[in-house]
């Protein structure tokens, strides 16, 4: 899964990319996008990564309750997954043990492992390698209910023009709204799962979504940040209950490589 993630750009995102190559009003944009589509291309027929830049291995379990893990520790079996599958597939290892003494642990371990029971006797395993770059651009607000959507909308946009060339756009943005300060911003990763052209089951929240994605394309900031109207490919939202004192915002950027795997055993 780290492999294929890794090399094997999702369908979805290479339609997103073509689609902008037919839009975009730029010519240095849409040569980037014709690049980029190019480098999906050569890194799945070549079994190679499409970034240098492999990933923080993020995963999402989903456990059915009538699973019975045996034979020893199901967090042990995915780091020893994460391990062998960063090594033996020569990708770039990225993870420093201890956050202020900044030595590498030499094998993209530990993974961030993020489970959830639910109902059945499947267990789902998603697989979202997440770069440095676009990370370090997402960002989380704990806004007034009184600032409402209109807020909500500001904070967005200001995110996505703060973030300009930094997180390699054309980017997918995940919204979480609602919740606590780690249920919004962890809801906001999940909303970076979505298929790109998928509509949101919330018709208000679909609505929300196309007039942040109009809005913040029409910023003119462009694939890399050169310019044009192709810098966002998606704006997925996902929204939880909330206190009535609180509106926590999050906002968390996906680069153009947006990488994930999924199997069910």
């Amino acid at each position: 899964m780290c492999q294929e993630a890794n090399f094997l750009l999702g369908e979805d995102v290479m339609e997103a990319f073509k689609k902008g190559c037919e839009t975009e009003v730029s010519n240095t944009g849409k040569e980037i996008l014709q690049i980029l589509i190019k480098n999906a291309e050569i890194a799945r027929e070549e079994q190679v990564p499409m970034c240098q830049d492999c990933g923080y291995a993020v995963v999402f379990l989903e456990l059915g309750q009538d699973v019975h893990i045996e034979g020893g520790d199901l967090y042990e079996a995915i780091t020893e997954g994460v391990r062998k599958g960063y090594t033996d597939g020569y990708l770039r290892k990225s993870i420093v043990g201890h956050p202020l003494e900044r030595k590498n642990t030499g094998d993209n371990t530990p993974p961030v492992i993020h489970t959830k029971i639910v109902p059945g006797e499947n267990l789902k395993i998603t697989l979202a390698p997440k770069g440095g770059g676009s990370e370090n651009m997402s960002q989380i607000k704990m806004m007034k209910p009184a600032d409402g959507v209109e807020g909500v909308k500001n904070f967005v946009i200001e995110v996505a023009k703060n973030a300009g060339p930094n997180p390699c756009p054309p980017v997918i943005l995940g919204v979480g709204i609602g919740g606590t300060m780690e249920k919004a911003a962890l809801i906001a990763k999940e909303a970076l799962l979505r298929e790109i052209g998928s509509v949101n089951e919330d018709p208000e929240m679909a609505k929300l979504e196309a007039e942040l994605l109009e809005k913040i394309n029409n910023l003119g900031i462009g694939p890399q940040g050169l310019g044009g109207r192709t810098f966002c490919l998606a704006v997925h939202i996902k929204t939880y209950a909330a206190h009535i004192a609180s509106l926590p915002v999050a906002v968390n950027i996906n680069c153009h490589a947006a990488r994930h795997k999924e199997v069910v055993l």
